[in-house]
């Protein structure tokens, strides 16, 4: 199959080119409106209890939600001198009514709550127009430039949750164009140190770029079926880049290499892709899988997560075996063009029979037991920080400091007396509505037992309409808060008037449901991942003992990266130098995320060694030099690989958003434990052990795999156990 494929795209490389130009040109013109058609948020989990109370009230009664907060401060006047008054009611008056359908004041209200302790600051809250978010933030940009402007005498800022969703969305550009400023540049002197030219460094850059747009195009059509988060862009320049660039290096080192054993560029090819070929596919279609896993939960965010990640694994897939080979084709020997004189012996990275790697692999397989016994606990060890792990929901503390929408937020929790704390939202649905003047009568002891639930400051109704009664249940205790879960739980537990059906809902309840939808749904991802992957990788290389030893090693590895993901996020180590605020929890989406991109990932790797392994053990039956052949020939790429993985992903721990530093900061600890620990030290080290049990699977299945297994690298050799334990030996010895 991919030897055809090589084929097809020597034979037919100028069509190919030409298509991937014509692929180029749509993407640029229709795939970056991409940005235009994003949605916000996306954290909470639809069809929830607490998604139906706030629907039923807004449908009903109305929205009362706090989309703008404009907070108004004078160095010299109080809220009670009538200048100040008149300034913020002026101001406020001169905002367009059809676009602010609510206004509310100390002035309209008489509450304190809108006083600051000093009485030197006040603020309003506005109601936008608007059917969802995304209507809502267009009715926002109407506005901004006026609503920041301060009266005379007066200081402005400007928050709430439009105004955070608007400074999230400014923040999530730059970061991606700072991530690529810091990247690119250092990405480009890497592989030309690699491949010690400038003409094949530039190569992987070519396939990224096709990624990354390739993707664009894809969300941009999903968005015309359903509802795409931003932050999906994020993980579309993280994984299409660096997987873009691994893809393609393990493509154009393996043709260089047939290059110089004196084959042809069509032979050179043709080889090239019935092996490195085969194998980028394989890695392709199970980092795919993993990512794709997250369409499982019914959450937006997660969702389109996968929507990204799967089209950006997808199309750089794609590129690296169409548009990238087509390109081999027309350059040929000129791959190796302007080759950097001091870094041109690099060109045959990982060629050499018995180099270091070759060395690292028995040295390592002389003592297999130490280097189990050692770095299996060692993992585990670093993986112990999990076991606390607290999760909580995204708040303002996923901006950066400075923030003008996160300013207004603590500074209404540390200057308003009664501005903090958290409301939980009550719908009560009659069966048989009564009369508006008798609700409040036929509530009373409903209101009453809400008021004694513990942590509960106040309880009052917030209207009645249409049958349905909204409640709001005031404690101090702020949303992110664990005390404001138990509140939710037990407001939960009161029994409803008779006659009535109730939903609880409001922040904290919409994170107790998020929680709650992710528990039930993580065991049921992490099993499709673990199945689908045993499967792809029992049809990759024919053995059972191999998928399970992978899928160990994930759990290792991955155990290791969330162990410092709570050290330092929730725990706060290095907060000064990552330059984030601690929450003192992990956003609860991000473990879930993170396993599905690390196990994707860490299984990129493996397959390259693997395959690697499998075809020189099909070539020679002899477990030992395999793995170390193995190694030698793939050791370099993989750490270089990593290596610039590291670098894409690793610009992203210098965003602004706390959660996607997370993400990066996750992801490079995660690849620099794979690349290293477990590839390079433990896989050596526990098919050592194994010896030619590595290869074993059910006869049936051995038989079946021997006729149709997905490989092309010849026959197999002989799959008896008659090598003896002292020949395996004295290859170790050697």
């Amino acid at each position: 199959m991919f030897e055809t494929l090589g084929r097809f795209n020597y034979r037919h490389r100028r069509l190919v080119l030409a298509l991937t130009g014509a692929f180029v040109v749509a993407a640029i013109a229709w795939g970056t409106g991409v940005f235009g058609a994003l949605a916000n948020g996306g954290f909470d989990a639809p069809d929830s209890e607490a998604y139906r109370a706030v629907r039923t009230i807004e449908q009903n009664i109305g929205r009362t939600g706090t989309d703008v907060i404009v907070l108004y401060r004078s160095p010299t006047q109080t809220v009670a001198d009538p200048g100040f008054r008149s300034a913020v009611e002026q101001d406020l008056a001169e905002l367009p009514s059809a676009d602010v359908v609510g206004r509310t004041t100390f002035w309209s209200t008489g509450s304190a709550a809108f006083v600051s302790k000093d009485q030197h600051s006040t603020y309003a809250v506005l109601t936008l127009a608007g059917a969802d978010a995304e209507a809502r933030l267009a009715t926002f940009h109407t506005i901004a430039e006026k609503v920041r402007q301060a009266p005379a005498g007066l200081d402005v800022k400007v928050g709430g949750e439009v105004a955070v969703f608007d400074e999230v969305n400014t923040q999530t550009e730059h970061d991606i164009v700072q991530a690529e400023t810091i990247s690119l540049p250092i990405v480009l002197i890497l592989l030309v140190v690699v491949f010690g030219g400038l003409v094949a460094a530039s190569l992987p850059l070519f396939v990224g770029g096709l990624a990354i747009l390739g993707a664009f195009v894809v969300l941009r059509a999903l968005t015309t079926f359903t509802d795409v988060s931003v932050f999906s862009i994020n993980i579309v320049t993280m994984i299409g880049l660096g997987l873009a660039i691994d893809y393609a290096l393990f493509i154009v080192t393996r043709f260089r290499e047939q290059l110089a054993l004196g084959n042809d560029v069509e032979t050179a090819l043709t080889v090239t892709m019935s092996t490195a070929g085969r194998t980028v596919a394989f890695s392709g279609v199970t980092v795919g899988v993993a990512i794709s896993s997250l369409v499982l939960f019914p959450v937006m965010f997660l969702r389109s997560m996968a929507y990204g990640g799967a089209a950006a694994v997808l199309v750089a897939m794609v590129a690296a075996l169409t548009a990238l080979p087509a390109l081999l084709a027309v350059l040929g020997d000129r791959v190796n063009k302007l080759k950097v004189p001091w870094l041109a012996r690099r060109g045959g990275l990982g060629a050499a029979e018995h180099g270091a790697w070759y060395r690292l692999a028995h040295s390592v397989m002389r003592r297999p037991v130490i280097y189990v016994v050692v770095l299996v606990p060692l993992l585990l060890v670093l993986g112990i920080p999990f076991l606390q792990a607290q999760l909580g929901g995204v708040d303002h503390r996923a901006l950066p400091a400075g923030a003008n929408s996160r300013t207004v937020t603590e500074t209404l929790q540390n200057d308003f007396a009664g501005a903090g704390g958290s409301e939980v939202q009550v719908a009560v649905r009659f069966a048989t509505p009564p009369p508006a003047t008798t609700v409040q009568q036929a509530l009373a002891p409903y209101l009453r037992q809400l008021g004694q639930v513990r942590d509960v400051q106040d309880v009052r109704l917030g209207g009645y309409k249409n049958g349905i009664a909204s409640i709001l249940v005031h404690t101090h205790y702020t949303s992110q808060e664990l005390p404001a879960r138990a509140v939710v739980k037990a407001v939960r537990a009161v029994q409803p008037p008779t006659g009535t059906t109730v939903e609880v809902g409001g922040d904290t309840a919409a994170l107790v449901d998020l929680l709650h939808v992710l528990r039930e749904r993580a065991p049921w991802m992490a099993g499709f991942i673990v199945l689908v992957t045993f499967v792809l990788l029992f049809v990759a290389f024919g053995s059972f003992v191999l998928p399970a030893k992978a899928l160990l090693m994930n759990v290792f590895s991955l155990s290791a990266s969330f162990g410092a993901m709570v050290w330092i996020f929730q725990e706060g180590h290095l907060a000064g130098l990552l330059d984030f605020t601690p929450a003192g929890f992990l956003d609860a989406t991000n473990p879930v995320l993170l396993f599905a991109i690390l196990f994707g990932l860490s299984m990129d790797y493996e397959v390259f060694l693997l395959s690697r392994i499998r075809e020189e053990y099909d070539r020679t039956g002899d477990n030992t030099r395999s793995v170390a052949l193995g190694l030698q020939r793939t050791g370099g790429i993989i750490t270089s690989a990593a290596l610039l993985l590291i670098i894409v992903v690793g610009a992203f721990a210098t965003s602004g958003i706390v959660f996607v530093k997370m993400i990066g900061v996750g992801l490079v600890i995660a690849i620099l434990l794979d690349a290293t620990v477990v590839r390079a030290l433990l896989v050596p080290a526990t098919m050592r052990l194994l010896g030619r049990a590595n290869w074993w699977a059910p006869a049936p299945l051995a038989r079946w795999w021997q006729r149709h297994g997905f490989r092309e690298t010849g026959p197999a050799v002989d799959q008896g156990w008659s090598r003896s334990s002292s020949q395996e030996e004295e290859l170790v010895r050697r």
